[in-house]
């Protein structure tokens, strides 16, 4: 793998770390404060603050602020357009950078296009986040989840598929179902989703 390729109209200011492989495209900006893995993908007019820390193989598609008190780890992916915040009660007049929100994103998760994180909640492991969504509290571990604001209505596996599993079930009761396209198997524990060994 080789350093990073970086646009020449890209800014990528003094002091930012980027891993080996990170493609960096037209007009995005990295700030000094930036801690990023390898093989990261930053599409057009992406911003990336200064107290952010970025897994590797992370994809953040065209016009994606990614502000202060993020946090993605490996595999994220930030669909076109959307957007995270890091105050909860914004005011012009009241400065409150000292009340910033951390966001914390979990390995594989991906956020559609258009959808907002709202500030403080941690988006577990390959959850899907739909197109236009708004989540405002955490999201569990593969949860799908869609609609203003974001309710769970199933669960997706690694491979980004839905599983045929019933959104939530009663306490106690336990379901099981495979991934149509790689076979891995899953169990949903009332409202635990957990991977079981791969199917061979």
């Amino acid at each position: 793998m080789s350093g990073p390729t970086i646009h020449p109209s890209a800014i990528v200011d003094a002091g930012a770390q980027l891993g080996e492989g990170c493609r960096v495209w037209h007009w995005v900006h990295i700030s000094g404060g930036a801690r990023i893995g390898a093989g990261c993908s930053f599409g057009q007019n992406v911003f990336v603050g200064n107290d952010v820390v970025i897994g590797d193989n992370v994809k953040i598609q065209n016009n994606v602020s990614v502000y202060d008190a993020v946090t993605l780890e490996d595999d994220v992916f930030c669909g076109p357009s959307m957007v995270f915040t890091n105050v909860y009660n914004p005011r012009s007049a009241v400065a409150r950078k000292a009340e910033y929100r951390r966001t914390h994103v979990k390995r594989g998760a991906t956020l559609g296009a258009n959808c907002t994180i709202v500030c403080g909640v941690t988006i577990g492991e390959q959850a899907f986040i739909g197109a236009g969504a708004v989540v405002q509290k955490d999201v569990p571990a593969h949860a799908l989840m869609v609609g203003v604001p974001a309710r769970r209505i199933g669960w997706m596996s690694r491979h980004g598929e839905k599983l045929a599993l019933p959104a939530r079930l009663p306490a106690g009761e336990v379901r099981e179902a495979a991934c149509p396209a790689t076979g891995e198997r899953y169990r949903l524990d009332g409202e635990l989703l957990s991977r079981l060994d791969a199917v061979a």
